[in-house]
């Protein structure tokens, strides 16, 4: 017994406590802003599906910590296949919204799965693996072709089975970040803008849909749809607005409690916290996110191995496309695509990705660099 205690306590000191704790003041706080956002609602059902998933992440956070990313990488192809699966099963089961149009989501009852959440840590997991296994001949054309193939594959899947928007660019956001990372020329950056640049008109007329292309243009013009595609960033501007420096008070946004903020406890959280929290509560979620990537970083750097280095970027990665186009989105400078804040918004899919994306990280720190930055 003394022995599994030993070893229980040893386990505990090498894992990432840190980070643990500031994801749990994140997943916190995250549920006092869905409690007040969903009390006309009844918020009890959000509450416990967030506190189990909250639960059940912190689970998969410890489980993930004893994984061991470099072995991980070596079975690249498999986790690869699954991850095509796992899109591909929405093709057949999806559902979704008329009003997003996307169909990104399976249900069971009144249980709902999104797949494109779990899709980026698998997807992460087998691009740094297909880099690592090239690693001697990157700089070859034929190597960034082949990855360049390898991330097509699942983001334009993402795309054409489910129309989520969101998740396609943070998929593209992951591939550009860990092929930077991996230490892919500047030359190939270079012609991938040319290319993009050259070929947006085209892509803006045939691939995106008339109410993509007005969440564009709205951001620019919010007037031009006040009703429709300008309605969320209006009446986000508006709430995050009228909380002025300390806000008015939980339970007391008008914009958040009158049902005038759209999707209140998901993709406009931030909102919820800017009217009711003021200026005071948006910095204080920004300061936990920040926290929590500049440990990511940190961690990153100090990777044992070229895999656990890749993963870890990709991981920082996820979390900043995310945390930045969700508030871009909320204070009316990006397009609403229909992204969630990291652990404070709602969402059980959301929320077990994150906690399993920071285990990869707490994994990456048990084998870590020591340095004075160690603890």
């Amino acid at each position: 017994m003394s022995g599994f205690l030993r070893s229980l306590k040893n386990f505990f000191r090498q894992i990432d406590i840190k980070l643990l704790i500031v994801a749990l003041v994140a997943s916190t706080f995250g549920m006092v802003l869905i409690a007040s956002a969903t009390q006309s609602m009844g918020s009890g059902s959000f509450l416990k599906v967030q506190l189990v998933a909250t639960v059940v992440g912190i689970g998969l956070y410890l489980m993930l910590s004893w994984l061991d990313l470099d072995s991980v990488s070596s079975w690249w192809k498999y986790v690869y296949i699954a991850n095509l699966l796992l899109i591909c099963s929405l093709i057949f089961f999806g559902t979704g919204s008329e009003e997003t149009g996307n169909r990104a989501w399976i249900r069971f009852g009144s249980i709902g799965i999104q797949p494109a959440e779990f899709g980026k840590i698998l997807f992460i997991l087998a691009f740094a693996g297909h880099i690592d296994s090239l690693r001697d001949r990157l700089d070859s054309s034929f190597s960034v072709l082949l990855l360049g193939v390898h991330a097509l594959i699942p983001i334009g899947l993402i795309y054409a089975v489910s129309s989520d928007l969101g998740s396609s660019l943070v998929y593209v956001v992951i591939f550009v970040v860990m092929m930077f990372c991996a230490g892919i020329k500047l030359r190939w950056f270079a012609g991938a803008l040319v290319t993009l640049g050259a070929a947006s008109p085209f892509i803006w007329k045939y691939f995106l849909r008339e109410d993509q292309k007005m969440r564009v243009l709205v951001v620019f013009n919010p007037e031009l749809d006040p009703l429709g595609r300008g309605y969320h960033a209006i009446q986000s501007k508006i709430a995050i607005g009228s909380g002025q420096l300390f806000g008015r008070g939980l339970g007391q946004g008008t914009q958040t409690q009158l049902g005038y903020l759209p999707a209140k406890q998901t993709d406009f959280i931030f909102s919820v916290a800017g009217e009711e929290l003021g200026l005071i509560g948006c910095i204080a979620v920004i300061v936990i996110l920040a926290l929590i990537i500049a440990r990511c970083l940190s961690i990153t750097m100090r990777s044992s191995s070229f895999s656990s280095f890749l993963i870890c970027a990709g991981v920082s990665a996820m979390l900043i496309a995310q945390t930045v186009e969700n508030i871009g989105m909320c204070t009316g400078l990006l397009p609403v695509i229909g992204l969630t804040l990291p652990l404070f918004s709602y969402g059980g899919s959301s929320v077990l990705a994150v906690y399993m994306a920071l285990g990869l990280i707490s994994s990456a720190r048990m084998k870590a660099v020591p340095s004075r930055l160690s603890n």
